[in-house]
C-alpha cells in the first residue's frame, strides 16, 4: 500500500536529497580499518560521511575501533601478552591510550587461526599504521576540509554503551562533549550518532540532551542489550523512533533480499525517517546482485534509501555518476 497524506508528503521530501556516501571504517576496502590512511583515502575518494566506531580506553579516551577488542586488527597479543583476560581477549579497555598507540594496526583477522578475513584486501601485517583517538580523527577530518576545500561529515557510533557501563565507564557522556568541542552539535552539522541500543539512544536524547541527528542501528533480531529490531522494524516500531531518531541503520539484507528489494525503505519513509543501510562491499556483494552498479541501482534507484555505508565508497561514487 503507498502512503497518503501527510506520510507521502514525508516520503517525497526524503527522497528528494541526494543520496550520501558513507566510507565504513573509512576506505576499508583498500586499507587496514579506522586508520588515518583509511580515513585520508575515503576523503580522497569523495566520501560524504566518514564513520568512526568509538570505544573507552582504561584512561577514559575515546579511541577508533570496531569493537571493545584489540585482538582482531592489532599486534595486542605480541607487545602486551598480560593484558589477556580470562576469556582469552584483549580489551581496549585494559590498556591506557598510550599503551594503544603503540600497536601497529593491520587488515581485520580471526583472533583464534589467525587467518586474514578478506584475504584479498591489504596484507596482514603489512606496513605501519595505528589505532587513532576520536580527538586524532576529528582534527584530521577537520583539517582535509579545509585543505580540499571539500567538507565530509563524520558518522560516530557509541559501541557497545550497556557493556561499558558494566565496567564503569560512561561512553556517551564522555564522546558528546567531545563532539560538541568539535562542532557537531545541531542537527544542521554534518554529523550522525548511531547506535544499536535502543535504551542507550533514547538516554542521550532525554538525559544528555543529544540535539544532533541520530540513527538507530538494526540488527537481525535482538541486540546484546535486549533491544528488540525485529519489532522496531514493523509499521508499529518504524512510527514509535519518530521524534527520538532522525533515521534507521538496517542491514543490507533487510533491503536486498535476492536480488530484489524489499519494502523496509518505504514503509520507514512513510513514518518520516531516512534510512542508511549497511554494508555494501565490492567484494562480498549481497545474494543475487553481480556487482556495484547494480546494487547501487538497487539501493538507490529501486529501494530509494537516502544513504549507504560502503568499504568502497570509490566504487559506489563510480557507480552513482
Amino acid at each position: 500500500m503507498k502512503p497518503t497524506g501527510l506520510a507521502a508528503l514525508l516520503a517525497v521530501a526524503l527522497q528528494a536529497a541526494e543520496p550520501v556516501v558513507i566510507a565504513h571504517r573509512g576506505a576499508s576496502g583498500i586499507l587496514p580499518e579506522h586508520t588515518r590512511e583509511s580515513k585520508v583515502a575515503a576523503h580522497r575518494m569523495g566520501a560524504d560521511y566518514l564513520e568512526q566506531d568509538v570505544v573507552l580506553s582504561q584512561d577514559d579516551v575515546p579511541i577508533v575501533l570496531h569493537d571493545v577488542h584489540l585482538d582482531t586488527t592489532t599486534d595486542v597479543a605480541e607487545k602486551f601478552p598480560d593484558r589477556r583476560r580470562k576469556d582469552g581477549r584483549f580489551y581496549a579497555i585494559d590498556l591506557t591510550a598510550a599503551e594503544i598507540a603503540t600497536l601497529n594496526a593491520t587488515e581485520r583477522f580471526d583472533h583464534r587461526t589467525g587467518k586474514q578475513v578478506m584475504p584479498l584486501r591489504h596484507p596482514k601485517g603489512k606496513g605501519v599504521f595505528r589505532v587513532p583517538t576520536l580527538e586524532q580523527e576529528l582534527t584530521l577530518i577537520s583539517e582535509l576540509n579545509q585543505t580540499t576545500g571539500r567538507r565530509a561529515g563524520i558518522y560516530p557510533e557509541l559501541k557497545a554503551p550497556a557493556w561499558h557501563r558494566k565496567e564503569g565507564k560512561d561512553l556517551a557522556a564522555i564522546v558528546l562533549p567531545i563532539l560538541r568541542k568539535h562542532g557537531y552539535a545541531t542537527k544542521s552539522d554534518p554529523c550522525y550518532l548511531q547506535c544499536f541500543e535502543y535504551a542507550e539512544v533514547k538516554r542521550i536524547r532525554e538525559e544528555l540532551g543529544w540535539k544532533g541527528s541520530v540513527i538507530m542501528l538494526l540488527g537481525g533480531t535482538k541486540g546484546v542489550d535486549g533491544t528488540d529490531f525485529a519489532a522496531l522494524k514493523t509499521d508499529a516500531g518504524l512510527k514509535s523512533l519518530v521524534g527520538l531518531v532522525d533515521g534507521i541503520g538496517p542491514s543490507l539484507t533487510d533491503v536486498i533480499k535476492d536480488g530484489k528489494v524489499t519494502d523496509l525503505v518505504a514503509r520507514a519513509h512513510a513514518a518520516g525517517l531516512k534510512v542508511h543501510p549497511y554494508t555494501l562491499r565490492a567484494d562480498a556483494l549481497p545474494k543475487g546482485v553481480k556487482d556495484v552498479a547494480e546494487a547501487v541501482r538497487l539501493i538507490f534507484h529501486e529501494a530509494r534509501a537516502d544513504g549507504l555505508f560502503t568499504d568502497h565508497p570509490d566504487k559506489v561514487l563510480e557507480a552513482l555518476r
